[in-house]
């Protein structure tokens, strides 16, 4: 099974409008924080939030360079987050609902 906790904690972290445009930005590619900065209204403490919240579920990862901090996504994280994703909206052999005994109402029994 795979780890349903970890993956809801990439889809947590998109559930913010702002987060999802700053994911968008960076699939062109690595980005410097002033550059995302640059495209909203908030503070660098706000972008750091931010950023830390993309950073801990894995989406996105940062290295720093003098006093900037350069980020980008990881690859690795949203190929499996596809996966996932793909996994659980779709019909399957190892389905959580065939494990279950069913609804007794569902086909008439009760």
């Amino acid at each position: 099974m795979e780890s349903y906790e970890e993956y809801t904690k990439v889809f947590k972290a998109l559930g913010d409008p702002k987060r999802a445009m700053i994911v968008d930005m960076l699939s062109c590619g690595e980005l410097c924080a002033c550059m995302i900065l640059e495209k909203f209204e908030m503070s660098q403490s706000t972008l750091s939030h931010h950023m830390k919240i993309l950073c801990d579920c894995g989406l996105v990862k940062g290295r720093n360079e003098g006093k900037w901090t350069y980020y980008s996504l990881d690859e690795d994280t949203i190929s499996k987050t596809k996966q996932f994703f793909c996994n659980i909206t779709s019909d399957k052999e190892g389905c959580i609902c065939k494990d279950s005994a069913g609804c007794k109402g569902c086909d008439g029994n009760e």
